[in-house]
């Protein structure tokens, strides 16, 4: 019979070995992913008429050679409908590029319409980010084996189909593990870009019954998109995107073909939970018409700014958006709007924000209360920098989270939570896009948005920051004694609160708790 110390050295030794398994399989798939990254591709030519949308985007091109054009697009449902009309509509590309594709109502509603584009002969190119695509290998790796369709994905990990040994290898590889691609991109035929906040869920589209996310897109025409093409294809060659088909092939399981997957998409496009939200959206008043006049605002002064992919292994820092966007906020002369819905300054941006104050600028900040946050990691780490920025004169407000002061949800979602990226600069520079301000969209996520000096388009962007800043939609903050108090409007009347409104304890113990762990550098 064993001792208690030989079994302890039995399991030591068990765990030595598991973790050196580990260790030499993870190797040995950098070895592998090396030599299997996939033949290079780029955009394809663009032709003045050869598709529906070069004959919308040339004209307007040529009318406003060096312009953008472009349309803020606030509302769920015409960015989920901007979405469906441009894959409808191309017929030579699509570049899609996203941190996660869920596999929920609307993600397979906007499957289909890809993968019918492909079907139509348009070649589309899908880059995700792998840490949310665990247990979707099968529904990608259909999609994939249609001949006019690759998918790959960013930082992959080795582990395809047990949950055991991806957690192990996510653990040997911390530190790059961590670092995701949370780029959002929507490319059709090289001529319509989609970037912003939203990634393709229900939950981005007005459409989930648990809770759904306030976000902005910009939809741009002209002179921009190029340069958002070319960022793709950066990203889409680059040593950490690899393709899905090779993934597999190093453990030699099969594909399965894409025309089960189109079977079993139509039937889910025929349901009537699907033809409910079809009908909603048709009935959107702000929706997408490709064929009449777009009401796009132009400006020669718009910029698709990105992380290089880089990022994802450390490199280039000083082409970090971090670093630009920091040197923006310097430059405001009169005031700064910023909405951030992961919001941790941290000491250096708390001084920064300070002395912008301190200077004359007005600052004001919206982000989620923790009634409202889908992370309470992040507000756990952001509540300890409240009370230095309030009483430095910075003006933060928290938006609250019931969607009954909001439009009202499709499917009734019982939470609202803010999930706008985006920032005013005096008035008259604006930026939307994926980039938080928190430390790992500054140090760790590869990012990117749109950066425009466009008064019409910010004058837009200003009024949708109004409505979220208005009492009856957030919080302010303030002091009394020393105490953080929250003010809001409700029924015509003036309320505050000494704690944290509307949250429950079970959000208020574990944000405490978690504001004391030495983590603020991974959020």
């Amino acid at each position: 019979m064993s001792s208690l110390p030989d079994i302890w050295l039995l399991i030591a030794a068990a765990a030595a070995l598991a973790a050196g398994a580990v260790l030499v399989g993870v190797y040995a798939f950098g070895r592998v992913a090396q030599r299997r990254q996939g033949q290079e591709s780029f955009a394809l030519p663009l032709r003045d008429d050869q598709t529906a949308l070069d004959r919308l985007a040339a004209p307007l091109a040529a009318r406003h050679e060096g312009e953008s054009g472009l349309m803020l697009l606030t509302s769920s449902l015409a960015a989920f409908h901007a979405r469906l009309e441009t894959a409808r509509a191309a017929g030579r590309s699509l570049d899609l590029q996203y941190y996660y594709w869920k596999n929920d109502l609307t993600g397979r509603l906007l499957l289909r319409e890809v993968l019918a584009a492909a079907r139509r002969g348009v070649r589309v190119r899908l880059l995700l980010d792998d840490i949310n695509s665990f247990g979707f290998d099968p529904s990608l790796l259909a999609l994939d084996s249609h001949p006019n369709i690759e998918v790959r994905l960013f930082n992959p990990s080795r582990s395809r189909t047990d949950a055991f040994r991806r957690g192990l290898e996510l653990a040997v590889k911390y530190f790059t593990a961590t670092r995701r691609m949370h780029n959002k991109c929507w490319i059709a035929d090289g001529r319509v870009l989609i970037a912003g906040g939203r990634n393709i869920g229900d939950a981005y589209f007005d459409a989930s019954q648990e809770a759904n996310f306030h976000d902005i897109d910009v939809m741009a025409l002209g002179h921009c998109v190029a340069e958002a093409q070319r960022i793709f294809d950066r990203y889409w060659n680059s040593p950490p995107a690899l393709p899905i088909k090779l993934l597999h092939k190093l453990r030699r399981i099969g594909r399965p073909q894409w025309s089960r997957l189109a079977r079993r998409l139509a039937k889910h496009a025929a349901s009537p939970r699907a033809l409910k939200f079809m009908e909603h959206v048709a009935a959107e008043p702000d929706r997408l018409r490709l064929g009449a006049e777009l009401p796009l605002d132009w400006s020669a002064d718009v910029e698709v700014i990105a992380d290089p992919p880089g990022k994802a292994s450390g490199q280039s820092r000083p082409e970090w958006m971090g670093e630009r966007i920091s040197a923006l906020f310097g430059t405001a002369r009169r005031s700064l709007l910023i909405a951030s819905p992961y919001f941790i300054p941290g000491r250096a941006g708390t001084r920064t924000l300070a002395s912008l104050v301190a200077e004359g600028r007005s600052i004001r900040v919206l982000t989620n209360s923790l009634a409202a946050t889908d992370v309470l990691a992040v507000h756990g780490a952001y509540a300890r920098y409240r009370p230095a920025l309030v009483s430095a004169g910075v003006i933060l407000h928290e938006l609250k989270p019931e969607p009954r002061r909001h439009r009202a949800s499709l499917f009734g979602s019982r939470t609202a939570s803010l999930h706008t990226k985006a920032f005013i600069i005096d008035g008259e520079q604006g930026f939307v896009g994926s980039f938080n301000l928190d430390p790992r969209s500054h140090s760790i996520n590869t990012e990117m948005g749109l950066l425009f000096r466009c008064k019409p388009l910010v004058k837009e962007l200003e009024r949708a920051f109004e409505t979220q800043l208005a009492p009856e939609f957030s919080y302010r903050l303030g002091l009394r004694d020393g105490r953080l108090v929250w003010t809001e409007a409700r029924d015509g009347q003036e309320h505050a609160h000494e704690t944290e409104p509307e949250a429950p304890l079970r959000r208020v113990i574990p944000a405490w708790l978690i504001s004391w762990l030495p983590i603020e550098s991974q959020l």
